[in-house]
């Protein structure tokens, strides 16, 4: 599939929300182990080391990506630990929101949602990924008031995003969570603005993450903030994490996960065969914004979860009208087929 599409590369894992084990994980492209080892097939070995897409990058542990939407229920959790919303309270988007310009009255900054989603609570933005309910709630706007970048960098920095998961795999990448610090050093000195905010609540400019770092933080979701550390096989030594967040917290995003599923940006993963919750996000890359990162995470089954998963799918074009949601769906498919006592409730 990432070559049809084609996307540079993807990564994509299940893991037990309740034990840490990973049921699957594959990184791509893939190098043959045994070639290596036996070292006469010089040819191939030489594809492998000029190979532009890096095959030999565990891209689950060691890849950095910018996650874009699927940082939004961490960032949900955080408005509704520091109160600036109710959650049945509704935001309007017309498609954008304007903010006054300083320096030019008469050219105010414009930060775009990815269409307009009319009026949405918490949930209907979580399904539909409103950035301009993420905006308001992020930085703030006219009267509501946003939880401010401190409290993002603290919120993602407590779903251990930018942190290491304590997988015993040689490798893992760390991330970045942008804040003021971080830009003056990496911009001479730059103020940070709120517009610097509102990119970052959507999971935009300098974030980075992994992939297991998602899966991590979207496992806490499914079984109420227990972070855990992810195992390669069944394992009771490991430590855990429990975060102290309520649960009706916690149901709420997972209620506009489930909507995200139903009629929102993940109803990919609408199938018969499990009920699952979803999230979706689409990172735009570079200047030009011509490529970008297609993910999707979740966890199922919806009312008792077992696993969770993440597919993340590297630099495809930005007029691909399919991406990560279509390979998880095609996994859902073939376990219905081949495996469906995963997909059941116990």
């Amino acid at each position: 599939f990432a070559d049809k599409v084609p996307f540079t590369g993807g990564t994509g894992a299940i893991m037990d929300v309740h034990t840490g084990e990973l049921l699957a994980l594959t990184s791509y492209p893939e190098y043959e182990p045994n070639i290596l080892t036996l070292g006469d097939d010089s040819k191939t070995i030489a594809s492998y080391n000029t190979d532009p897409r890096k095959p030999f990058i565990d891209r689950f542990i060691s890849g950095l990506y910018t996650p874009g939407s699927i940082v939004k229920p961490f960032m949900a959790i955080g408005a509704l630990e520091e109160k600036v919303i109710d959650p049945n309270k509704k935001i309007l988007s017309i498609g954008y929101i304007l903010v006054p310009n300083p320096y030019d009255p008469k050219r105010p900054s414009r930060f775009n949602d990815w269409r307009a989603h009319g009026l949405v609570d918490m949930r209907l933005a979580i399904a539909y990924s409103s950035d301009v309910y993420f905006y308001e709630i992020g930085g703030g706007f006219g009267d509501q008031k946003g939880i401010g970048i401190v409290n993002i960098e603290k919120y993602a920095t407590m779903f251990g995003l930018a942190t290491s998961t304590g997988i015993a795999l040689a490798g893992e990448a760390g991330g970045t969570i942008p804040g003021p610090e971080w830009k003056a050093k990496m911009f001479d000195g730059e103020p940070w603005r709120l517009g610097d905010t509102y990119n970052t609540v959507i999971g935009q400019y300098g974030f980075q993450v992994t992939p297991i770092q998602m899966l991590r933080a979207v496992s806490s979701l499914a079984n109420s903030g227990t972070l855990l550390t992810p195992t390669l096989e069944a394992s009771t030594t490991h430590i855990d994490t429990k975060l102290t967040i309520p649960e009706n917290e916690f149901e709420i995003v997972r209620e506009g996960m489930r909507q995200g599923v139903l009629i929102g940006t993940a109803k990919g993963l609408n199938t018969d065969a499990v009920k699952v919750a979803g999230k979706t996000g689409t990172a735009q890359l570079g200047v030009d914004k011509r490529f970008d990162n297609s993910w999707v995470m979740g966890f199922f089954p919806y009312d008792h979860p077992r696993y969770a998963f993440v597919v993340m799918m590297e630099k495809g074009p930005i007029t691909n009208t399919i991406g990560a949601t279509y390979v998880m769906r095609q996994t859902l498919d073939y376990m219905t087929a081949h495996t469906p006592e995963y997909l059941e409730s116990k």
